[in-house]
């Protein structure tokens, strides 16, 4: 039998767990896919301490890890009004960022994750929610549409000199 999970918001002080975990879960999910100095590049520049505890600091985002055991699983980052990536339209949510450890992948924890994401939205009375999704991921493609999201456009991301593509999704509530 599973854990229950519990999903809770991340402290400020908690901003170093946050970084390992944030830092980790990249690494395990893009670095067999992409060129080792590429992601470096990136991650010199993303996972740094001071960059997310400005982030936690910012009152329009909100990260969420999922517990098990006492144990962070996975984590969500949750953007409104001007904190979004892009857009910054007052009328919905980002989910800029929902990744699952590996030791816990298969255990529904990424859609108890993208539900509360979902529910979030719903509760705050937004239109739609969205969030931006490498091309190359079907798999998550494929769970973003089960889960009612549809393409509607495509922004570029820089990972360390490769120009990649996202694929931008969104969900009217």
């Amino acid at each position: 039998m599973l854990s229950p999970i519990l999903i809770q918001r991340v402290t400020p002080d908690q901003s170093a767990r946050l970084l390992e975990v944030s830092r980790r879960t990249f690494f395990d999910a893009f670095a067999h896919l992409n060129n080792p100095a590429d992601m470096e590049a990136f991650a010199s520049k993303a996972f740094t301490l001071q960059s997310f505890e400005e982030q936690l600091a910012n009152p329009d985002s909100h990260f969420f890890f999922a517990m098990i055991d006492g144990e962070p699983a996975g984590y969500l980052k949750l953007n409104y009004h001007k904190a979004q990536t892009e857009f910054q339209h007052p009328d919905a949510l980002e989910v800029e960022r929902i990744y699952v450890s590996k030791e816990y992948q298969g255990q529904q924890i990424g859609k108890q994750l993208i539900d509360f994401a979902i529910q979030t939205a719903v509760d705050a009375k937004f239109s739609y929610i969205w969030l931006g999704v490498w091309e190359q991921n079907a798999g998550a493609i494929r769970f973003y549409q089960s889960k009612g999201f549809c393409i509607f456009g495509k922004h570029k991301f820089m990972l360390g000199n490769d120009e990649q593509t996202d694929l931008l999704m969104k969900k009217e509530i």
